[in-house]
This record gives C-alpha cells, structure tokens and sequence, in this order.
C-alpha cells in the first residue's frame, strides 16, 4: 500500500512539474477562482494543488493577507489533501465542526464554514488538487451549485490538462531533437572511425565527436598495453596515457572500468574520496573535475582500455546518453583495435627496415656515412635502404682488386611488404655478389633479377650498385644504375656532377635485358652521393630543383664532416616533414689506400 502511495505521488508531482503551475499568481487560474466566487456566490475562491507537504494557490479570488502574498499552506490535515486522498468531491455545510475539517489550515486561518471542493485531476486521472468554494458562513449547498462546481472544475481540469500535454509535447519534441542529434552523432561515428588509421587520429576523432554533442571538459582513452609473449607488462608503448585516465591506477574510475567492464559514474570530490581514497580526492580537485564517466572499450578478445568523459559542473547522463557513450565507446574500441594491429604492423616494419641498415664497414682510404629518416606519415613504411660491406678482392674489369661494395635502393611500395622484399633484395644482392667474384656490380643485379624470377617474389624497384677498387692515387668506382635517381659527385676543383647514365628499373617483366656498368675515378677529396628519391622529390615541386640543391650542397661541404654534411642536406632538401622515406649514403677519398702488405 505504501509502494502505491508513493507511486501515486511521483505521478501528481511529475504532472504538477508540467503544469507549470506554483505558489505563484497565475492568470488562467485566477480567472477560473473568480468565476467559482461570482457563480457559487462566495467571498473565498481557491485553486488549490497538492505539492509535497505543501498545498498552494496559484488562482485565488477573495483571500486577503497573508494569503494573498505567500499563497501557500500546509498540505497536512488541509481539506485539499482530503480531496487528493479520496479523489472524489467534499461538499461539507460547516466544516468547523465536521470532524473530518476542522482543524485544517483553511478553516483555521481562512475562518471558512461551508466548504466545496472538487477534484482535478491530469490525464490519466491522477488528482492533482481541488476548486475549492468557500464560504465563512455555514451553507447548505443546493444541487445547481455542485452541480455548477463539478462544470468549473471540469474546465480547470481541461485547462490543467492542456498545459501538462503542451509540455509534454515540448519534452518530446526536445527529446526528439536530440535523439536525432545524437543518432546522427553515432552515425558519425561510425563513418569517421571507419577511416581513423592510428590510435592518436582515433584520439582525436573521438574527442571531436564527443565535445561537439555533450560539452564534457575532457575526453580522453585509458589503454592497456597489448600482451607480447615473452614480454613482462609494461606501459603502453607509443600511446602516453595522460594523467586524467590510468589503467594500472587501481584507485580511479578508469582502471575500475576497465576491470568490472562495466560503465562507472562518479560524482563530487565526496563520492571519489569514498570509493577511491584521499589520494584520488586530491587528485580528482585539482583537475577540476565535478562529474566523470568511464566505459570499458571492449576488443574483440580482450578490453583494451576505457573511454573517460569529465564535467566541470555535475553531469548524470540520462538513459539516452548512455546508450550514445556506449555506441560511440564500442566504434572506438573496434577503431583502437584495428589502429593498434596497424601501429604493431607498422613497427615491425620499421624495425625490420632499421635492422636492414646495418653499421657501415671501416675502409682504409675512404670516409663512409649514411642517413635513414623515415616519412613524416608514420603510418607509411617503405623500401627504401642503404648498404655496404667488403668483397672478397673480386678483380675489376680494369684488372684492380674490388674491397668494397655499395648499394643505395628502393623497392616499390609502403608497406611490411616492401619491407619485407627489401630486407630480401639487400640478402640477394649480398649473396650474388658472393657467388660471382669474378663480376662486376651489373653481374649481381642481373643475379637478383634471376632469383627474383626464379622464387617469383614480384620485386621491383630502383637501385644503384656499386663496387670500390683502390687505384695509385685514389679509387676506381664501378657502378651499375637501375631506374634509381644519378649519384651525385663533387670532385676537389670542379662542380657537382650527375652520374646520368643508367638502365631499366627492377621488374618481373624486364628480366633477361642487359645490364650495364661505368667505370670513373675517384681522386683524393671527391665525395660521392647516393640518396633515394624521397630526398629531392617533394609535392609542387619538380624534381630537378631538389637535385640541384643536393648538388650544390654537396659542392659546398666538401670539406664538412660526412655526417653534417648528411644531416644538413636531408634538413634544407627535404625539409622536417618528408613525405617519403629518405636513404643517404656518402663515400669521400680521404687518402690512397696503402699497399697491401702481401
């Protein structure tokens, strides 16, 4: 009975909020307590509306003070409550000593003696509180007069009604204008995290997405590092978590998240100091935060972290917001995951590109130094890669002994499978160079070709591959060109030059042509550059001026060390953000080759 009581008052205080209505003056129904004072004859006319503990008046016609002013009274004992409660009419003759009336407020204070009331009530038939006729005489109420009472009260209770269905239909109308809002903002999101192809573009979208609908102070992600086999747990790496959201923090709404797999709300410095400990409490204050939201971002075989929203005022998201918080958390989430496998992807290949790049050998008689930056766009990965090692003293064309080869490369492609063919290209070449002493380097390009036919791996690319032969008063240089961009030549005394001569590109189809090679002199001081077209090519740009810059910076720095030289042509050619890998190898004679001992 009690649980149905309280119902019923949730339903009449709901309803009464919709009306509009209070201990306020209202026009509309000071002119229905008019009318029941001039039809019924009565000096005291009242609309009278049960809050809770409280009944007040906003139509009133013929109370003085303090009535009048304050237009409320208590609901206890009121002859108000007796109509709310029975939800039928109280028509009494003299309520001062009816025992049901006599104590109530309106009795006491308003000194009235015939009372009638009637109820009214809201659309589903809840009693809301009564017109009320009173009279500071007994009276004997004829039939016309309830009659005419029950007439009044019928056209209150219409008017009330009108005004809860209006608000209603405001309500809805609101409520729908932003269940349209935020469909539409899950149907962004889940057209922009489609495309996201990092964690920090995920970031970011997500954060754009939420902001723009729901005016939190934060938005940020809380990730798990992934499992490595063989690897303890650490931090997660590349994605700093910023200090807002925590996952290894057990004492913060985002580990708990990401633990129960459950939303958690929190609320007021109270509510964290109580669930969380002093330490959060501090914290939680000196963000500044009044309400936070976590939502665990469910993976496909494990939660990958939470998505954590704050308020700088307190916020309670209603049921439809929820429902958008875990829409948008579960796109995240399929986003994250995908960015994840590709940043995993991505770094695998770049450890395989690093690895490629091995340590340059030492080489009486000649300087060597190289460069490898990777594109600006990390989600690229390239072919692209430099080399060098010792031969076994194969005999040049020119009959001098090779100690060193060079190569400078380019496979086709961003992506682990350009890494992974370059990593196999750079072996091939190492063997076929090996395999044939007695070759030049275009006898070890056109080997790789052969077993690049042969295992049907589809390389392609361009290369330049060189062989070093010490001469009586510097080097021989022996190289072979395919497809690559020249190597650069700056010789003490005279300006930079191109080494233009070069033939077709790696490819499947072209396997089989000819392969040519040069040969040229490398006095003391000449400094040799091979470099990859990430260096010189660049948007809006035509290659040729790239070219020319690294022509005349190489003119210029003949002197400089080989590693400033490198860095300084990398930063003014390619500038700080290339669009392309960049591969740099530079050679310098710095002395003839002493005799060989044996």
């Amino acid at each position: 009975m009690a649980g149905e009581k309280d119902a019923v008052r949730t339903r009449r205080l709901a309803a009464l909020a919709r009306t509009g209505l209070s201990a306020s003056a209202d026009a509309g129904m000071d002119r229905f307590a008019r009318l029941v004072a001039n039809v019924l004859d009565v000096p005291v006319a009242l609309v009278a509306l049960a809050e809770d503990g409280r009944q007040v008046f906003p139509g009133m016609a013929g109370a003085g003070r303090p009535w009048s002013v304050s237009r409320q009274a208590a609901l206890a004992d009121s002859l108000c409550a007796l109509v709310v409660g029975s939800g039928a009419p109280l028509v009494v003759s003299d309520a001062r000593t009816d025992p049901r009336t006599r104590s109530g407020p309106v009795v006491t204070h308003l000194r009235a003696a015939g009372y009638a009331g009637m109820p009214l009530t809201d659309p589903h038939g809840t009693v809301l509180g009564a017109l009320c006729a009173v009279d500071t005489r007994p009276r004997r109420w004829s039939e016309r007069e309830v009659q005419a009472l029950e007439d009044l009260a019928a056209a209150c209770t219409a008017e009330l009604r009108l005004r809860i269905v209006s608000r209603q239909a405001e309500e809805a109308r609101a409520e729908t204008a932003a269940l349209l809002a935020r469909s539409e903002l899950v149907l962004r999101a889940s057209e922009v995290l489609a495309d996201t192809a990092g964690v920090e573009e995920v970031r970011t979208q997500v954060g754009e997405l939420i902001t723009s609908d729901l005016k939190p102070v934060y938005v940020g992600f809380s990730l798990e590092p992934a499992p490595r086999p063989g690897r303890a747990r650490g931090p997660a790496r590349a994605h700093p978590q910023a200090p807002q959201v925590d996952p290894d923090d057990g004492a913060w709404p985002t580990a708990r998240a990401v633990r129960d797999k459950r939303l958690v709300e929190v609320h007021g410095v109270d509510e964290v100091r109580a669930a969380y400990g002093r330490h959060a409490a501090a914290r939680w204050e000196s963000l500044g935060f009044a309400s936070m939201v976590c939502l665990p971002l469910a993976g496909t075989h494990r939660t990958l972290g939470a998505l954590a929203l704050a308020w700088d005022t307190e916020h309670r998201p209603d049921v439809a917001e929820r429902a958008v918080l875990y829409a948008v958390s579960g796109y995240a989430a399929q986003a994250l995951e995908r960015a994840q496998f590709l940043d995993d992807r991505i770094d695998v290949a770049r450890r395989l590109q690093e690895a490629m790049l091995t340590d340059l050998p030492a080489v009486d008689g000649l300087a060597t130094a190289a460069l490898y930056r990777p594109a600006a766009a990390q989600d690229m990965v390239g072919g692209d890669w430099y080399d060098a090692y010792p031969l076994d003293r194969a005999p040049c064309p020119g009959g001098e002994t090779a100690t060193l080869a060079v190569t400078i490369g380019d496979i086709t492609g961003h992506d682990m499978r350009a890494a992974t063919l370059m990593g196999q290209a750079r072996s091939m070449l190492r063997q076929a160079d090996h395999d044939h002493p007695d070759g030049g380097p275009a006898t070890a390009v056109q080997a790789l070709e052969s077993a690049n036919t042969a295992l049907g791996l589809d390389l392609s690319g361009t290369l330049v591959h060189a062989h070093l032969a010490p001469a009586a008063d510097g080097w021989t240089l022996t190289w072979t060109n395919a497809g690559h961009p020249a190597p650069l030549l700056a010789r003490p005394g005279t300006s930079c030059e191109h080494l233009d001569d070069h033939d077709l590109l790696l490819h499947p189809s072209l396997h089989g042509r000819h392969r040519t090679q040069r040969r040229l002199h490398l006095p003391v001081g000449a400094t040799l550059l091979l470099y990859t077209d990430g260096l010189v090519e660049r948007p809006g740009q035509d290659i040729d001026t790239g070219i020319q810059r690294a022509c005349a910076l190489l003119h210029e720095g003949e002197d400089w060390p080989l590693e400033e030289l490198l860095e300084t042509i990398a930063d003014r050619v390619a500038g700080d953000a290339p669009g392309d890998d960049i591969a740099l190898l530079a050679l310098r004679v710095t002395h003839p080759p002493h005799p060989d001992p044996a």
